[in-house]
């Protein structure tokens, strides 16, 4: 998940405002009850004005890999899901390493519902992108080219953050479904990557259905 609060800084002034908020709904609210509800409405319309305001005046963060890798080495991070196991994926990741001393890592986000995810059940949907991530890497392995992963956030923008603080990744390959059929392309995953990490990105549009149907 995103935390919001990024510095110390940060945490305080979001402590010291929620004091100040709570504290003037409920004084209003022991002088009257709807004097109280009156200061609850106007107070969150302006704190939603001014987070609203501070969204759009926010640079796009560039977050760029920690650890940098040798001269001759080449460190791929694969973003992927549902297609992670996809033939046009793999292939695009053995011809980036092929010939070269690579390193490849695998995050598979745990997608979930959002009635899962409020209810803090997201074992079944971390149990599934374990089982894709495992299948994607014996693939990988037998084309011959080593390769490890792990289960990441749900949030695949917050996946990528997390895999770059540890993992020092020359370029990254985001894979989605086709359009009209992806979650992440209607939710402008591709750009909105591209915009915040300063580390190349190749998306690869994977169509399963396709792949099924040429395999029979």
């Amino acid at each position: 998940m995103i935390n919001p609060l990024r510095s110390e800084a940060e945490a305080f002034r979001f402590l010291l405002g929620s004091i100040v908020y709570f504290g003037l709904i409920g004084l209003a609210a022991v002088i009257d009850s709807w004097l109280g509800l009156a200061v609850f409405v106007l107070a969150t319309l302006a704190l939603f004005a001014w987070w609203v305001r501070a969204r759009r005046q926010e640079p796009p963060l560039q977050v760029a890999s920690r650890q940098r890798s040798s001269e001759d080495e080449r460190r791929i991070l694969v973003i992927a899901n549902e297609t992670v196991g996809g033939q046009k994926l793999t292939d695009e990741i053995h011809r980036r390493a092929e010939g070269r001393r690579e390193q490849v890592l695998v995050v598979c986000p745990a997608l979930n519902s959002p009635l899962r995810h409020w209810a803090s059940d997201d074992d079944p949907a971390r149990a599934a992108a374990q089982q894709r991530l495992e299948s994607s890497l014996r693939r990988l392995r037998e084309l011959g080219v080593e390769a490890s992963g792990e289960v990441g956030d749900g949030d695949p923008l917050q996946a990528i953050e997390d895999a770059l603080r540890t993992f020092g990744a020359d370029e990254i390959i985001l894979s989605t479904h086709p359009p009209g059929r992806s979650n992440w392309l209607e939710k402008r995953v591709v750009e909105r990557a591209r915009e915040r990490f300063a580390v190349p990105i190749t998306h690869v549009v994977t169509d399963l259905a396709a792949e099924h149907d040429e395999g029979r």
